[in-house]
């Protein structure tokens, strides 16, 4: 593998991991903060941190590194237009939740870059530097886009920083990867708010919640604003998957209050849930960037829920 140095732009839990885990691997990091704490925190820690993204970024076209950015998708516009400035060409991945969107913003307002969009599967209802591990990414899926078109040498670089940093690299195309996280990452963003502010309408419920209501519960501790940002910038994706999960749940209300059972739903709950134990085991595929339709292959082994560990 190339040891390819990595510059990220944002130093919150994704961005402050990446580089713990970057670091951890042998690789050449630095990166900027968005506030002078933040800035200050990782320093602090041993890390070249900046708040000045624009010396981040001349760095990085220097050494020809890979930037990675782990900014929130209401600000990605302005810190894109700073690459197509300061670092035309450069080698572009990301963290963000949503790849359609972010893929959309690189077209308008850093056209030159050399993109390929990424998602770690991986967080935690906790942010900002503190909250950063160099374990974070172990066995999480990193979802690399593979789109037609893509530059298959930066295609390379993200894999191989997905891989030094412990995880497992799924492929896939941007918009499907947007229809999957709806579902999986979005939509139980949205049914952990809901399931909260029903539990807290009572204070007798609030005093007897325990395991399930904790479980079911703990990405709406999440900021906010976070949250607001990936689920709202995946709306056409995830107004699907909610009228999906508004359909189960109407015919499970209709089912009650008729017959009073519920057995439909809690035997599709269990396998579902079932089924995805049994996907945590992925098959292990090595791959060659090379030959015809590349990344045709590759959006095939994603879509099988298989998983690319290395090269041929």
């Amino acid at each position: 593998m190339t040891e390819r140095a990595v510059c990220v732009i944002g130093a919150g839990l994704i961005g402050g991991s990446l580089m713990r885990a970057a670091e951890k691997a042998g690789r050449t990091v630095w990166g900027s903060a968005h506030s002078a704490e933040t800035a200050a925190q990782a320093v602090a820690d041993g890390f070249d941190v900046t708040t000045d993204t624009d010396t981040a970024l001349r760095r990085a076209a220097e050494a020809d590194a890979l930037v990675v950015l782990c900014v929130p998708l209401p600000v990605l516009p302005d810190v894109l237009r700073r690459v197509e400035f300061v670092a035309p060409g450069a080698r572009l991945t990301d963290a963000v939740s949503v790849k359609v969107a972010v893929a959309d913003q690189v077209a308008r307002f850093a056209p030159s870059a050399r993109y390929v969009g990424g998602h770690p599967m991986a967080g935690t209802s906790e942010s900002g530097w503190a909250a950063g591990s160099a374990g974070l990414f172990v066995d999480a899926a990193w979802v690399v886009a593979a789109d037609d078109g893509l530059d298959l040498d930066v295609w390379r670089d993200v894999a191989e920083l997905a891989w030094a940093c412990g995880a497992r690299v799924v492929p896939a195309a941007a918009d499907e990867h947007d229809l999957a996280v709806a579902r999986i990452s979005h939509l139980p963003h949205l049914m952990a708010a809901v399931l909260a502010a029903v539990g807290a309408d009572s204070r007798l419920a609030l005093a007897l919640a325990a395991g399930s209501f904790a479980d079911g519960t703990r990405v709406a501790g999440t900021r906010p604003e976070l949250v607001l940002a990936m689920c709202e910038g995946n709306r056409d994706a995830l107004l699907g998957a909610v009228d999906d999960a508004l359909g189960r749940l109407g015919a499970m209300r209709g089912a009650l209050a008729s017959t009073g059972g519920l057995v439909a739903t809690v035997d599709a709950g269990h396998e579902g849930r079932q089924r995805w134990a049994d996907a945590r085991d992925p098959k292990a595929v090595r791959v060659a960037l090379t030959g015809r339709g590349p990344l045709a292959r590759l959006r095939e082994i994603g879509r099988r829920g298989d998983v690319v560990v290395g090269w041929k």
